[in-house]
């Protein structure tokens, strides 16, 4: 979703009981950047006027407490804290800090492997903050969007100024050896009017041990941005050339999410990227108050389309597994259009993300407006691992490989 590391391996929708194992904490709810394109601040939903700033210690009690007790019930192999805003790092470290304390203690006898992760847009990283993630484990991933002039034109600060500079020097420090361990990996998302390969080269320049590739969130009402002279399918032609790039590197430079999933999907795997795979999503958000909502990027479609009637002072992740809303979340190939379950790649793209898929005549029940580009990525990543397999038997059959 908004984190680079790889999520669990989301279980198939014929499993029993319905679980989580990613639990997006909201610390923090403001942002220093000014991000023209976010869907948290600049799309149609502003509940976040509504929310406190920081997270009260209260709430983080009950909320380790709650995620706790959900894990305890289910143990799963694995699941993701992830810490989010907003801004996380606005909280300041000592904040950080009460609540990693308190949450590694409650899961200290867990079976389920509790992994806790950051993303940060890294301007306001430093030593103090580093220290604490090294005491409690907390892996750190970063949002920057390529080159600086890319990077400045999308992430500006709320005075309108670039910012690049700020999360350059952070990523520095994280990659120094007392902190390298720490270092997630880099989030970006596209931005079709900038050159592909040279933005995949500039994020290779600090040294990511792993990348993910976000598409803009967007709806058939509110479609993606774009010139409108850029033909068919621009996104999944930006994407396929940085694929080519990645994919014909002579050492493999890094993990890319995006397309280390597509890959795996091919060959019968499964994916640890939301964007594809057939069985949904088990994402919970909790917002500074507590409340408990639905995945965030729906702010995207609407105001309210986050919400729920859910608390976790009142109710438990128990009850928010079958609210509804998180059913539709997390209902797969069941939950698509028609259109979609008779494709013949449904079972890698999945349908895309769901709020992509949304139309205010008729809700969901659409393909995603990312559609062609999904499609035409999965063709060109089908073909070239065919050619690449093709070509790998025959030099084996001449005796080419030793």
């Amino acid at each position: 979703m908004r984190c680079e590391t790889a999520r669990p391996t989301i279980p198939p929708p014929s499993e029993p009981v319905a679980a989580f194992t990613q639990f997006v904490v909201k610390l923090y709810s403001r942002c220093n950047f000014g991000c023209p394109d976010c869907y948290v601040y600049e799309h149609r939903d502003h509940s976040w006027r509504t929310q406190p700033l920081v997270m009260s210690p209260a709430v983080m009690r009950q909320l380790s407490g709650r995620i706790t007790e959900h894990l305890r019930r289910h143990r799963p192999v694995r699941a993701q804290v992830i810490l989010h805003g907003g801004e996380p790092l606005l909280a300041g470290p000592s904040t950080l800090e009460h609540f990693a304390r308190r949450l590694r203690a409650d899961c200290r006898q867990l079976a389920t492997q509790v992994d806790l992760l950051i993303q940060t847009n890294a301007s306001l990283l430093d030593r103090d903050f580093l220290e604490v993630f090294r005491r409690y484990g907390i892996t750190v991933g970063v949002s920057i969007d390529g080159t600086a002039a890319s990077h400045d034109r999308r992430r500006p600060d709320r005075a309108g100024r670039g910012t690049y500079t700020e999360v350059a020097r952070a990523l520095s420090l994280l990659r120094t050896p007392r902190y390298r361990q720490l270092y997630g990996g880099l989030l970006c998302v596209v931005d079709i009017g900038a050159d592909p390969v040279e933005t995949y080269e500039a994020l290779l320049e600090h040294e990511p041990p792993s990348v993910d590739l976000l598409l803009p969130h967007a709806t058939w009402q509110f479609p993606p941005p774009g010139p409108a002279d850029a033909g068919a399918a621009p996104y999944g032609r930006w994407l396929a050339a940085v694929f080519d790039r990645w994919f014909d590197a002579v050492r493999r430079e890094t993990s890319l999410r995006l397309f280390d999933s597509l890959l795996d999907l091919h060959l019968g795997g499964t994916s640890t990227s939301e964007m594809w795979g057939p069985y949904g999503s088990d994402v919970v958000v909790i917002q500074p108050s507590g409340l408990i909502e639905y995945n965030d990027i729906l702010k995207t479609v609407g105001a309210g389309a986050t919400r729920s009637v859910l608390h976790i002072g009142a109710h438990d992740f128990d009850r928010a597994a079958v609210d509804p809303g998180f059913a539709a979340e997390r209902a797969g190939l069941a939950g698509l259009c028609r259109q979609c379950r008779s494709c013949p790649v449904v079972d890698i793209c999945g349908g895309g993300l769901r709020a992509h898929r949304h139309h205010p005549d008729n809700g969901f029940d659409n393909p995603s407006c990312y559609c062609a580009d999904l499609r035409l990525l999965i063709d060109h990543v089908r073909g070239r691992l065919t050619n690449g397999v093709t070509t790998l038997r025959g030099r084996l059959d001449r005796g080419a490989i030793p």
